[in-house]
């Protein structure tokens, strides 16, 4: 009986540990709206699933299914814009940018629109829905190059507005009427500045190829770079999304070993999913829209 017993309980032991060992082998994949030189949304299996034929620099998909996308300058676009469109391509809305560039548009409280705007006067704005500035103030930052003033700018639950400012090496949280709250000194050019739900604020740097995180008195409480790799995945470290289950997302513009475009890592530096393709230019930014077919739930920190 006890031989029986103890072969009964070995075989419980393996079975579970078989089932252990099959959940975790289960392969993560995301659907993802990219942004860049190409604009499009990708599904889980890694295919083109929607286009949209501008060039953009950041985008969200809205709660209706629209989108809304910060239009590379062009032709058509000689300031750069921001759209809000249908999935068949119909604009809602179109705002033309003034200056040399628009960088960055979030949807925000009031049914407005958040924009930053790169040139000589550099600055962020909201817009109604007409297009008619509600609040505007200037950003404190370099005027000798314009594309280098700011990139990711999001407004915060407080109310404030926190601004990435490349060539000044700065993030900055700015009050509505434009006085600086508070600011971080960043290792190389910084591209996203995501505030947390811990108050830490969760930042990619471009040309460093390295993703920090740092609390509310500046200092570095994770980094993960090509260091933590055996290979050079990290290439300009552009867009940078936290999921809900603490993993970080990274784009890689500049298209990392491999042709890696985007990399999921956990806390602890592993690499558990990424986003590899074989042509096609890299991603600028992202928004990661459902883990193996589940829309993530809460804010989108990206």
């Amino acid at each position: 009986m006890q031989n029986f017993l103890r072969i009964l309980t070995r075989a419980f032991a393996l079975g579970f540990a078989s089932l252990a060992c099959s959940h975790a082998q289960v392969a993560i994949t995301h659907s993802f709206l990219a942004c860049g030189g190409q604009t499009r949304i990708v599904d889980g299996t890694g295919k083109t699933a929607w286009t949209y034929p501008h060039a953009t620099r950041d985008g969200y998909v809205l709660p209706s299914g629209n989108l809304l996308l910060t239009l590379s300058k062009s032709k058509d676009y000689p300031g750069g814009g921001v759209v809000e469109v249908t999935r068949d391509g119909t604009k809602l809305f179109e705002w033309k940018g003034t200056q040399a560039e628009v960088n960055t548009a979030q949807a925000v409280d009031g049914n407005r629109i958040m924009v930053t705007e790169a040139g000589p006067k550099p600055r962020l704005l909201e817009l109604d829905r007409t297009g008619k500035i509600v609040l505007e103030f200037p950003l404190s930052c370099q005027l000798t190059n314009h594309h280098m003033q700011s990139r990711m700018a999001r407004k915060l639950p407080n109310g404030n507005y926190l601004v990435p400012q490349l060539h000044d090496k700065v993030v900055r949280e700015y009050s509505p009427k434009g006085d600086i709250v508070w600011e971080v000194k960043t290792p190389n050019w910084p591209f996203t500045a995501i505030r947390l739900a811990n108050g830490n604020t969760l930042i990619n740097c471009t040309y460093g190829h390295v993703s920090i995180e740092v609390d509310k008195a500046g200092k570095t409480v994770w980094q993960v770079d090509n260091s933590s790799f055996d290979k050079p995945l990290i290439k300009d470290a552009c867009g940078g999304q936290r999921l809900p289950n603490g993993n970080t997302v990274i784009a890689c513009y500049g298209i990392g070993a491999d042709r890696t475009k985007m990399i999921e890592v956990t806390p602890e530096k592993k690499v558990v999913w990424s986003f590899v393709e074989a042509t096609g230019p890299g991603v600028h930014h992202f928004q990661i829209l459902d883990t193996n077919g589940k829309p993530l739930e809460g804010p989108v920190m990206k």
